[in-house]
């Protein structure tokens, strides 16, 4: 990227993204639909204030999210705008909304310096509790994450499902598999294969829902625990997709070790993630950073990892869309 006649001001601007967030957080793209709407019916609608909803719809149209109609005052999305909307394929939505769970740890990028300072989590800091604690005390929260991790494998579960030899495995374990949608397309690709989610009860409710709801119910179950606690034991695959990177190097290894523990003789631990040049950018690692304390890594950190939870590498590479797999068996075994 080229730096040349690039305004250091322009990169430090929070007044654009944080307009945009408030837009999707009152679902102004909905509102206004492809006819638009004027600021007083948008306020109504919203409860805002008339002038200072207006002030930041200038601001929108400005920056090309928002068109106006001068003549009858209607505000409407532009094509960019509408990438907000409820329906939209691109399904940002829940994504900037300040409400829902990745909205609002975003937010906490407001702390990045204690958390540079510190190495802390900036969420704690800004919330009072860590993103997961945060989850476990409000259920609206909680929903609004799993539709997001729905929505990040939305195409790779697919993918995932049929770039995998998941037939060779009896009985695949997805852990912390949230509402069981990746577990649920490799049944489906894999008849021959049975499986369990495990992931805390809310998750574990909605995966049994989507097995039942996709006839899976008598090749699939759900199982509400956590990956910190004894997971079920002798299944030929322990599945972790987009995990590790949510936890420090300490908490990763526990997590392996139980997969490690729980693995029948032969099988394997199967990592998927984005790594660190394929699928993690920078931007991405500094937010894992300040919301968890947790990191993207490298293929190379990976096998680090695993080999001291005493599992080796098989095998790895591209699994999905900006995701590799890596199949880990147990040393000596």
């Amino acid at each position: 990227m080229t730096t040349t006649g690039l305004s250091i001001l322009r990169l430090a601007d929070l007044a654009t993204p944080m307009a945009v967030r408030v837009a999707a957080t009152l679902g102004l793209v909905d509102l206004a639909g492809g006819a638009g709407a004027t600021v007083e019916r948008l306020a109504e609608e919203t409860g805002a204030s008339v002038s200072a909803l207006g002030c930041l719809l200038d601001h929108l149209v400005s920056v090309g999210v928002f068109a106006v109609d001068v003549g009858s005052g209607r505000y409407r999305p532009t094509g960019l705008g509408a990438q907000m909307g409820v329906d939209a394929p691109e399904g940002v939505r829940p994504l900037l909304d300040i409400g829902s769970a990745g909205g609002r740890a975003e937010l906490a990028f407001v702390e990045l310096l204690g958390t540079v300072l510190t190495g802390a989590p900036a969420y704690e800091r800004r919330y009072g509790r860590g993103f997961w604690a945060d989850l476990d005390a409000d259920a609206g929260l909680r929903r609004s994450f799993d539709a997001q991790m729905a929505w990040r494998f939305g195409v790779q579960a697919g993918q995932i499902a049929e770039r995998f030899d998941w037939g060779r495995f009896a009985e695949v374990v997805d852990v912390g598999g949230g509402d069981g949608l990746v577990l649920a397309e490799v049944l489906r690709a894999h008849p021959g294969v049975r499986g369990r989610v495990v992931d805390l009860a809310p998750a574990a409710e909605a995966a049994a829902a989507r097995f039942a709801a996709a006839g899976l119910g008598g090749r699939a179950v759900a199982v509400a625990g956590s990956f910190f606690e004894p997971l079920p034991a002798g299944a030929d695959a322990y599945v972790l997709s987009d995990v590790l990177h949510d936890w420090d190097d300490e908490r990763a290894r526990e997590i392996l070790a139980g997969c490690r523990r729980a693995v029948a003789p032969g099988g394997a631990v199967v990592v998927i993630e984005p790594v660190r040049g394929v699928g993690a950018d920078t931007a991405i690692d500094l937010f894992m950073l300040m919301c968890f304390g947790g990191r993207e890594r490298s293929v190379e950190e990976l096998v680090g990892l695993a080999a001291g939870c005493g599992l080796v590498l098989r095998g790895s590479g591209p699994v999905a869309e900006g995701r590799t797999v890596l199949e880990f068996g147990v040393a000596g075994g």
